[in-house]
């Protein structure tokens, strides 16, 4: 068994340094014209604790031969399912009960590769995941308007916009563009 990552301490409810920390993650995914580069961190809320970090590209997909076509948060989810020794869909059964999401930019609800949007895999852990904090709206590039949000928030998720750092998400976020 590998050993467990090793997290930063940050503070409870320091929203901002969560972001940091999402944005650092965001910075390892490789720049590329046809993608984003995100970043995401899952967080026991109760216990702020850091459960797992993703970001774009780092892992394999869903797909035989899908080299790595992942988003941020799906390698969250990747990561807790290989914690656990339990498929990717039952990671709810195991989440805290304040888990929040933190990822850079908006979660997608459409994926060009046919590939399942970060939305559904949100949604299809039932009500594990409460508040998804995000940095900034996906920018309109590829798919045009983003309606992930209100989709979140009309199953019941609280959608927050943490201020004050789009500039700089949204720099790494289009590198290689």
């Amino acid at each position: 068994m590998a050993a467990k990552p090793s997290y930063p301490s940050i503070p409870a409810g320091d929203h901002k340094a969560y972001m940091e920390y999402a944005l650092d993650q965001a910075r390892l995914s490789p720049p590329a014209p046809t993608k984003f580069c995100v970043g995401a961190v899952l967080v026991d809320a109760d216990k702020n604790a850091i459960l797992s970090t993703g970001y774009s590209m780092e892992l394999p997909g869903d797909r035989p031969g899908d080299p790595g076509n992942t988003h941020a948060e799906h390698c969250c989810f990747i990561k807790v399912a290989e914690q656990h020794n339990i498929p990717e869909d039952r990671i709810g059964e195991v989440l805290p009960p304040n888990t929040v999401l933190y990822t850079t930019m908006e979660p997608c609800n459409r994926r060009l590769s046919g590939n399942r949007t970060c939305v559904e895999r949100i949604l299809q852990l039932g009500d594990a995941i409460k508040i998804v904090y995000v940095g900034i709206k996906e920018p309109e590039k590829f798919i045009g308007e983003n309606t992930g949000r209100k989709r979140l928030e009309e199953a019941g998720v609280v959608v927050e916009l943490v201020e004050g750092m789009e500039d700089r998400i949204t720099e790494v976020a289009t590198a290689g563009h």
